[in-house]
């Protein structure tokens, strides 16, 4: 019984279709050094804060939290960052660093 060569062009096209999709996906949301958009997730250079100011850098989370509350009481939006085993550090925005700087030295956590 002799294939029909028409019959075999939609699922070939269907295939090459998805094939391509699934490429670009990898392509377009993979972390790899394959240079794509998603080239370089992750690796934050040792010491970039980012938009952020590191304020204080305390030994005991519960002390950077307490910071923390403390910048919040005052209106000062703030996150932690803990970097290695008892290292916690407390970053702001750079307009509310001088604030910030002035809290963390009466805190004294």
């Amino acid at each position: 019984m002799p294939v029909d060569a028409g019959s075999l062009v939609a699922p070939a096209v269907t295939v090459l279709v998805i094939v391509l999709l699934v490429l670009f996906a990898r392509w377009a949301f993979g972390g790899g050094d394959h240079g794509g958009p998603g080239r370089g997730r992750g690796a934050i250079a040792a010491g970039d804060d980012g938009l952020l100011t590191r304020i204080a850098t305390l030994s005991r989370r519960e002390s950077a939290l307490a910071l923390r509350a403390v910048l919040s009481d005052a209106g000062i939006r703030s996150t932690v960052r803990f970097p290695g085993a008892h290292r916690a550090e407390v970053l702001v925005f750079p307009e509310d660093a001088d604030r910030a700087r002035a809290l963390a030295v009466s805190f004294g956590g």
